[in-house]
């Protein structure tokens, strides 16, 4: 039956399938077939993982377990995923992580992904969102300064230190995610636990060592001096955090 459902999910453009389930202490990755994807019953087990795909923008389910430390991870995208479940069951530590991705200096840190979540009927100790921002890239180190040269005993003095880089700058991080919520009113309000933080700034690049000047040497005529250390580069700035998102719960 399983592999009926996931051969559903593979070929139809709106996605049908019985169900789907995560084996305990492994991975699955939903098709990228589909936008929409509906399902009779969606089960993680313990410690298992379920990945949703950046272009899958609506699941809806009749009956979900999330088992204890399972997961459902979303990639991050620019559309707002919608989940949707008539009987949700979720386990101690289990969670929705919809976290952006952190930065690279070749790409920006990537914001959480907007989250619209309806759960009309929910057997949960907690329910936990991280839709957190991803954080920036550190900034780069700076290079050491060469050491200046030795001097000779016929000619010339001692060579003066390079300076070190300056440290680069930390990127910035991304935005938290935009979080909805619809829970059922007997659903205490402390039970949620919900974090849409901007990520982290990059940290500061750390500066560049001073070169060491050339060393003194003695010569049969007379002493030849060592040469000057270059400066030390200055470090690099903290990114800045990416903006916080938004939570907004409504009850029915």
């Amino acid at each position: 039956m399983r592999k009926l459902g996931l051969l559903a999910v593979l070929f139809a453009p709106l996605a049908l399938a019985e169900s789907v389930s995560v084996e305990p202490h492994s991975l699955l990755r939903l098709p990228a077939s589909s936008s929409v994807l509906q399902l009779q019953r969606l089960d993680v087990a313990d410690y298992g993982t379920l990945l949703i795909p950046a272009n899958l923008t609506d699941l809806s389910v009749e009956q979900l377990r999330l088992g204890h430390e399972a997961r459902i991870a979303v990639v991050p995208g620019e559309q707002e995923l919608r989940l949707r479940a008539q009987h949700a069951e979720l386990g101690s530590g289990s969670q929705i992580l919809a976290r952006g991705a952190p930065g690279t200096h070749q790409k920006a840190a990537r914001a959480g992904r907007n989250l619209d979540v309806q759960l009309q009927s929910l057997n949960a100790q907690e329910l936990n969102i991280d839709a957190r921002g991803g954080a920036g890239a550190d900034g780069y180190a700076g290079l050491d300064g060469g050491n200046g040269e030795a001097p000779g005993c016929t000619w010339g003095s001692a060579g003066r230190g390079g300076n070190g880089d300056n440290g680069g700058d930390g990127l910035p991080g991304a935005s938290g995610a935009n979080v909805r919520l619809r829970v059922p009113a007997t659903f205490a309000s402390e039970s949620i636990k919900v974090r849409t933080d901007g990520g982290q700034g990059g940290a500061a690049g750390v500066p560049g060592r001073a070169g060491a000047g050339g060393k003194s040497k003695g010569c049969v005529v007379y002493r030849a001096e060592g040469g000057k250390s270059g400066r030390e580069g200055l470090p690099g700035r903290v990114g800045e955090a990416g903006a916080a998102g938004t939570l907004s719960v409504q009850r029915f």
